[in-house]
């Protein structure tokens, strides 16, 4: 047991890493008088990711700061969100939430009989809780409510009353939860000046406020649950965990807009406090050599190569997902996972009341509208030294056009009355003057732009053949893939060539009612 800490100490811990606190006088008297309570609350609606880590870490200072933490699983909140919860859904999503913020927090050691874990629907429905929700409506402004929730409640065109409801709730719950503190986000500032101007007018004292700072995503911008290359998810496979990093956005000399490391600071680092630092490996070192170059600051530009801090904070992540990945992998989690977020094609009542493609619709193959495609003609393309498929026949009563780059390196007999892979449902787009109407799906070998070919669907294929990955079969294709959404990008990461030069996603195969979809040599390489 070491030496107790002192006020300045536990201040320090609770503060270190923070962006802003508000309250920091109210926070030393606390401290200088009796240990802090303290609460995180967290909406339960997208899967948490690897950011969640973050709010993690500073919890396990706070514990070691000797404060009272409860952790609150905001269910009504998922769902005021522009429903981003559905009301059939909060119950399982709540559970789902509970038990893998308990394995984050387990995975890096925070002892869970110090923690309190409630349920916002546990007091948040009671008489006292909604008359105080009336008191507070009579006395705060529309133009406040909209205000503090811009950067924190979902901005639509024609926004719900809900919406305006939701920091009013989390103010109360400041009371409620009876803390001193709350901590979050610095994307929740206004909520929190919100709660400091209209407590006070309900009787109620201000509460101090501890405010993280926003990690940037993979891409530079925040990470988000709805946007799937800006994150990791906490169940990806190692092979996805390594994908992921290598595209990510690491610029050298790059501080504020790294997600990586960003991730070393406010994770990595704080969990190896007095120990050896995170340390990275350095290809420069010789074979053998046991050397090591430890991150010690982080106010100077990045001069480590972003591949060495990448593969690095890939081990260290790694280490962080395994034991979640594994309790995860029990029948009842399966299964807890699969009903708290249904696959859309097949839970239409699950889904009842949300838009069509919300974002917590899920990224699933059988959004794609994939098909056997017959080759009618092939010409020059007029304004690009190579050729283009100027009539392909898909089933439809009329051939659609298709600009494919990857054609340059094929002869032009080998794609005449050929039958051919396309995705159809791409929005149309002009490629140098001529509309592509759908996309040539093609294996291909990274770095080698002359190595590719055209897919081949099975023996006796005809126009218009459904193509689907095994398993994906029953869902409905999207009526058009919207740009922004990238559903196909995202989907085209786990597209590869088995060794068996099958066509497949995630190691299923692509396939039609007779069989699957090939290649000829192009063993292990990619589809695009």
């Amino acid at each position: 047991m070491g030496e107790p800490l002192g006020p300045e100490k536990k201040f320090h811990l609770i503060t270190r890493n923070l962006q802003e606190v508000l309250g920091e006088e109210k926070l030393k008297e606390v401290l200088g008088e009796r240990e802090l309570k303290v609460y995180w609350g967290t909406a339960t609606t997208g899967k948490p990711h690897v950011a969640y880590f973050v709010p993690m870490s500073k919890i396990a200072d706070f514990l070691k700061a000797g404060c009272e933490v409860t952790i609150l699983f905001a269910d009504l909140h998922a769902y005021l969100d522009n429903m981003k919860a559905p009301w059939e859904l909060l119950e399982l999503r709540t559970q789902y939430y509970e038990q893998v913020i308990k394995a984050m927090l387990e995975s890096i050691g925070v002892p869970l009989d110090k923690l309190k874990f409630v349920k916002g629907t546990d007091f948040q429905l009671s008489r006292e809780y909604t008359l105080d929700v009336y008191r507070l409506s009579s006395v705060m402004t529309e133009h406040d409510a909209k205000k503090a929730g811009a950067e924190v409640v979902k901005q639509v065109e024609h926004p719900l009353l809900s919406g305006l409801l939701y920091p009013g709730l989390q103010a109360l719950d400041e009371e409620y939860l009876k803390v001193d503190a709350q901590f979050g986000g610095v994307d929740q500032r206004k909520i929190f000046t919100l709660a400091e101007k209209y407590l006070p007018s309900l009787g109620y004292a201000k509460r101090v406020h501890l405010m993280n700072p926003m990690v940037p995503g993979l891409t530079g911008s925040k990470m988000s649950s709805s946007e799937e290359e800006s994150k990791i998810d906490l169940l990806d496979r190692k092979e996805d965990v390594k994908k992921k990093l290598k595209k990510a956005f690491c610029e050298p000399g790059n501080v504020q807009n790294n997600g990586v490391l960003a991730f070393v600071k406010h994770v990595l680092f704080p969990l190896n406090s007095g120990e050896c630092p995170f340390s990275v490996l350095c290809s420069e070192v010789e074979p053998g050599d046991a050397s090591l170059t430890s991150l010690t600051t982080f106010s100077e530009p990045l001069l480590l190569h972003p591949g060495d801090l990448k593969a690095s904070v890939e081990v260290a992540l790694n280490k962080l997902l395994d034991p979640i990945r594994k309790k995860f992998e029990s029948p009842e989690m399966r299964k807890l996972t699969g009903l708290a977020y249904p696959d859309p094609s097949k839970s239409k009542g699950a889904m009842k009341g949300n838009p069509k493609n919300s974002d917590d619709e899920e990224i699933i193959p059988s959004r794609l509208d994939v098909r056997v495609g017959k080759v009618i003609s092939v010409e020059r393309h007029p304004d690009a030294d190579s050729l283009y498929l100027e009539k392909v026949d898909v089933g439809e009563a009329e051939p659609r056009t298709v600009v494919s780059g990857l054609v340059a390196y094929v002869a032009k007999e080998d794609l005449e009355d050929r039958l051919v892979v396309l995705l159809c449902n791409l929005k149309p787009q002009k490629m140098r003057g001529v509309e592509s109407q759908a996309m040539l799906l093609c294996a291909s070998i990274e770095g080698d732009p002359r190595k590719v070919e055209p897919l081949d669907p099975p023996e006796g294929s005809a126009p218009g053949d459904h193509v689907f990955v095994e398993g994906y079969k029953a869902g409905k294709p999207d009526d058009e893939l919207k740009p922004k959404k990238k559903v196909f990008e995202k989907l085209q990461v786990d597209l590869k060539i088995s060794s068996e030069c099958v066509a497949q996603w995630k190691d299923k195969p692509l396939m039609t009612r007779l069989g699957q979809i090939t290649c000829k040599m192009l063993k292990g390489g990619n589809i695009s």
